[in-house]
């Protein structure tokens, strides 16, 4: 097989309860994994074992107490997650990694179309041209996510849980990245958005993307997986 996108090695994290006289809780101990280009790895397990965390530790919204989380360029050089700098991790976010969260993170009073749009625009004042290629792009996917094109203008903090939860898969979803990390993208979706969520899901592992993902919902587990594995294996016992 080729070369993995990400690999974990001696991953562990704990949490230190500090109202609690600095107790210590042990969610995630020794995870070894490869993950590969063009497959789709779900993680299983009831909740509470940590599956969620791992996605948070891969995207450095926590920090790892052990271990390193390598991402890997087609370049074929690293980076080590876990010792990242801040800018370091702005790059990653922006070009290599994307996250599909439970909630959409916007800049309030932004239209929907802008918030799409903003991650094909990267730094800097882009081009009024670009712009605008940016925004019939995402005009285009909005339209897939059955988002009616009178809410465009309006920014998405006024939508609808499930409105909103569209939007944030548009917007995490525009821009190909090599990783792609999937927490819950259809815990609120009715089945047409749910279909069409699984079939992007499709076509990423097809262009060689690849993707770590939660799915409770064990038909849309069944129907993306390449590949899945239990967390429990990796709960500290401590």
């Amino acid at each position: 097989m080729n070369t993995p996108v990400l690999t974990l090695q001696g991953v562990s994290k704990r949490f230190t309860l500090h109202h609690q006289h600095a107790a210590e809780l042990r969610v995630l101990d020794q995870v070894d994994l490869d993950l590969h280009a063009g497959e789709c790895l779900v993680l299983d397990g009831p909740s509470g074992m940590g599956k969620s965390t791992l996605l948070k530790l891969v995207y450095a919204n926590y920090r790892a107490s052990s271990g390193t989380i390598t991402l890997r360029h087609v370049d074929g050089s690293t980076l080590d997650i876990t010792q990242a700098t801040p800018r370091e991790l702005v790059a990653m976010r922006r070009d290599r990694v994307g996250y599909v969260s439970q909630f959409l993170r916007v800049i309030p009073r932004v239209s929907a179309l802008d918030a799409v749009a903003e991650p094909l625009l990267g730094e800097g004042a882009p081009a009024p041209e670009r712009v605008e290629a940016a925004r019939l792009e995402a005009a285009a996917w909005l339209t897939r996510m059955r988002i009616p094109e009178r809410l465009w203008p309006l920014p998405p903090a006024t939508f609808s849980g499930g409105e909103q939860q569209r939007i944030n898969i548009a917007r995490s979803l525009i821009k190909p990245r090599p990783l792609l990390l999937l927490d819950e993208p259809t815990a609120s979706l009715d089945k047409a958005n749910t279909r069409t969520v699984i079939d992007l899901i499709h076509e990423a592992v097809a262009r060689g993307a690849a993707l770590m993902g939660i799915f409770h919902d064990p038909e849309v587990g069944a129907a993306v997986a390449t590949r899945r594995i239990d967390i429990a294996q990796f709960r500290s016992a401590a």
